[in-house]
């Protein structure tokens, strides 16, 4: 056995091992899981990443555990939520896309469920078979039947969220999406309760979850799924006045800090170059009340974030308090890059119903009452200084911030910065590795399921491998017609309009992450091979072509308008058929009055 191999196995097994405290230690404890799914963050908005925004207790477990720097997901929420829970790719999980971006023509085709389909088995399942307690609370965003719940996914308790966001203030749901904010308990209808925040509620639920069976002496996995910073961009007066002018610079100036920052903290390489993408528009050329606004959206999108990350320090003094912390596994991670969508922006009905639901003043901008959004240019800058945000393929859409942190754990770097690339699908894999809880390999209680694709990331917490992914395997993505492959390095990536122009790009993202050079005319035959590795991966996992014209913000306005807007026009018919009716008796009354007359 080489001395490499030998360090490599030693290094895996402490991870798994408590400190010894004397010369017989005691029986190794599993450890608890604690998964934190913050929404729409962009890669630079932790602290530890680069950011100017105050995440204290983030940066103190990235100081006790070890940051991802190249971690990858999906495009958007809910595909990524089925990878993170499966360890099974998005379109053999049933997220083909997500409920508010398909196409009718592919719903209900093999692997377009638009719900977790029973084709995959969860981390939860396997956990809960394995001797754990599962709780979560959140954002569920895989289905809203009484079969697709948490609870009927391996959940022993959870309060969820079937829809994308809701109301961080009131039991509202997004109300240019849905009619209701569809809220269960254990698979129950719920309504969240008076005086509710959203990330204080769900840091309070869980910790009543994981004190109701304390004494059970099991260990448990605490999977809280935050709305912030989800739109509606929602926090509490004293959180925004914080933020009061800290972005009146505007987006160019805080793109640019974040770029020097994160490059200073090790999480982006040294002189990386970065583009300014068409939808940055130039700062100074907008008006007073222009920038006033925009300052004011950034202002309560930093307030939101300092709120969730205030309630993760409330979980962790509590997990302190109990002795908890020490043996917990913590994972921090976002399921996309920075929302750019802006209602306020799309013009039309939609703009229009956004006034008409909404308080849009900016005097109202983070409050209750309002919808707001901070926009493609500060979603930019939130993504900074990787190109593209939520929806593309681009490094900002799919590479997020992750921590991973096991507080009283010696074989952990604390500290480190992982750089080898790594996925959403290797975390199932990797928290069942830690737990030691065998992962089902295409088997699970007698029955057959999509095998796990992810890799073990503990080689990469030890530092005894720079990756968990071999350099010559390739990895494909695809989600509304925006892909992607990566093959060590390289990335081969395609973005539909709006947010490209449909033909291949080719970068390497181990020295170009803001994807700057397109290396595909300098490099033919390994963007030739990687397009037709991308064939083979589409092939393979039914993806299928999108229609004529697609566009991924056209399909939230089709589908918002016949799941929303045409019931409530038809639930309205019986009253307009009356009023038609009582119009019409008016006027032959009028009729023979003049008649008789």
């Amino acid at each position: 056995m080489t001395m490499r191999r030998m360090t490599r196995l030693l290094a895996a097994a402490a991870l798994t091992l408590p400190v010894a405290t004397g010369a017989a230690p005691p029986k190794p404890a599993r450890p608890n899981i604690v998964i934190l799914l913050a929404d729409d963050w962009g890669f630079s908005d932790v602290g530890a990443f680069g950011g100017e925004m105050a995440t204290p207790h983030l940066d103190a477990l990235a100081a006790r555990g070890v940051r991802f720097s190249n971690f990858h997901v999906a495009g958007s929420c809910s595909p990524t939520r089925a990878m993170l829970q499966t360890g099974v790719i998005n379109h053999r999980a049933g997220l083909g896309n997500m409920p508010e971006t398909i196409p009718p023509a592919h719903l209900g085709k093999p692997g377009y469920d638009s719900h977790l389909n029973n084709r995959v088995v969860t981390i939860a399942d396997q956990l809960r078979a394995g001797g754990y307690r599962t709780y979560l609370t959140g954002k569920w965003h895989l289905g809203h039947t009484s079969d697709t719940l948490p609870t009927a996914r391996g959940y022993d308790h959870a309060f969820a969220l079937s829809q994308s966001g809701a109301d961080n203030f009131e039991n509202k749901p997004n109300l240019l999406l849905y009619e209701f904010a569809d809220w269960t308990e254990d698979g129950k209808p719920a309504r969240v309760p008076d005086g509710f925040y959203s990330s204080t509620f769900l840091v309070d639920r869980m910790i009543r979850y994981i004190d109701s069976e304390q004494t059970s002496g099991k260990p448990f996995l605490a999977s809280i799924n935050f709305l912030a910073n989800h739109i509606p961009i929602q926090a509490r007066d004293a959180d925004i006045a914080a933020y009061a002018g800290r972005y009146t610079q505007g987006w160019t100036a805080m793109r640019e800090a974040r770029r020097a920052s994160a490059m200073a903290k090790g999480v982006m390489p040294a002189g990386m170059r970065m583009v300014t993408m068409n939808t940055t528009r130039n700062w100074t050329a907008l008006t007073p009340e222009e920038r006033t606004q925009r300052a004011g959206a950034m202002a309560a999108y930093g307030a939101m974030a300092t709120a969730m990350d205030r309630d993760v320090g409330r979980l962790i003094d509590h997990l302190k308090s109990t002795g908890a912390y020490e043996n917990t596994i913590f994972v921090f991670l976002s399921d996309n890059g920075a929302e750019a969508t802006d209602p306020m922006a799309a013009g039309g009905i939609t703009t229009f119903n956004t006034k008409w639901l909404y308080d849009q003043s900016v005097a109202q901008q983070g409050r209750p009452g309002s919808l707001t959004a901070i926009g493609a240019d500060f979603a930019s800058a939130a993504s900074s200084p990787l190109r593209g945000y939520k929806f593309t393929a681009s490094e900002g859409g799919l590479r997020v911030p992750m921590i991973m942190a096991w507080p009283g754990n010696p074989a952990v770097r604390a500290g480190a910065v992982a750089q080898g690339f790594a996925h959403v699908t290797d975390m199932a894999p990797t928290l069942l590795a830690l737990a030691g809880v065998p992962k089902q390999a295409g088997q699970f209680s007698g029955r057959a399921v999509e095998p796990m694709i992810g890799s073990d990331l503990s080689p990469m917490l030890t530092g005894a491998a720079p990756s968990a992914h071999s350099p010559d395997v390739p990895f494909g993505y695809e989600l509304s017609g925006n892909a992607v492959l990566f093959k060590g390095d390289y990335k081969l990536v395609r973005n539909l309009p709006p947010y490209g122009n449909g033909a291949w790009q080719l970068y390497n993202i181990a020295t170009d992450p803001g994807e700057v050079e397109d290396l595909s005319a300098a490099q033919p035959e390994r963007f030739a091979q990687m397009q037709a590795d991308y064939a083979d991966f589409a092939k393979t996992n039914g993806v299928l072509p999108m229609p004529e014209g697609y566009t991924a913000p056209q399909q939230i306005f089709e589908n918002a308008l016949h799941n929303l807007l045409i019931p409530r026009l038809l639930g309205l018919w019986p009253w307009a058929l009356g009023l038609v009716a009582a119009v019409a008796a008016l006027l032959v009354l009028r009729k023979r009055r003049r008649a008789r007359a």
